[in-house]
């Protein structure tokens, strides 16, 4: 029986990006928030409280395209500005009781759509598959948190 050939790290990137874009994509149908300012939400969700600049140095945008979103996220009752005990010119942006629920409903029906999904699509082995492979992608997600191999780009400009 010929083995199957090693598969190139190229490949395998390339394989993972389509299929993580494809999950990313199909599991945002069921978002209420758009993904730009679903994007932010999770950002201060998961750091904390943030100024603007801090959130555009987080995203890699420019701080007038975040201050845009920031505007939105405020005036819809998602965000609350506080002011910074550490420097009063400052102010501080944090999650209101309903961004966070905004937040927790569309995490949750991404999790509610992948698990039909999991349970419609795959066999109880293929799952079992599944599960051992989330340990491996976690690794790759925190060698790129680490600073691992980039793209230095810059900031992103205008719309992102």
């Amino acid at each position: 029986m010929p083995t199957q050939p090693r598969p190139s790290p190229d490949g395998l990137a390339a394989a993972l990006r389509i299929t993580v874009g494809s999950l990313v994509r199909a599991t945002r149908s069921s978002d209420r928030l758009a993904p730009i300012p679903a994007t932010v939400l999770d950002l201060i969700d998961r750091q904390g409280p943030m100024t603007t600049a801090e959130l555009a140095a987080g995203r890699g945008v420019r701080h007038q395209t975040m201050a845009v979103t920031v505007k939105e996220l405020t005036e819809a009752g998602y965000l609350a500005a506080g002011p910074d005990p550490a420097d009063a010119r400052k102010r501080i942006l944090a999650l209101t009781a309903a961004g966070t629920d905004a937040l927790e409903t569309d995490r949750r029906d991404r999790v509610s759509l992948l698990a039909g999904a999991i349970a419609a699509g795959l066999t109880e082995d293929e799952q079992l598959v599944l599960a051992e492979a989330l340990p491996v992608l976690d690794r790759i997600a925190a060698t790129l948190a680490e600073g691992g191999p980039s793209l230095d780009r810059g900031p992103v400009t205008g719309a992102w």
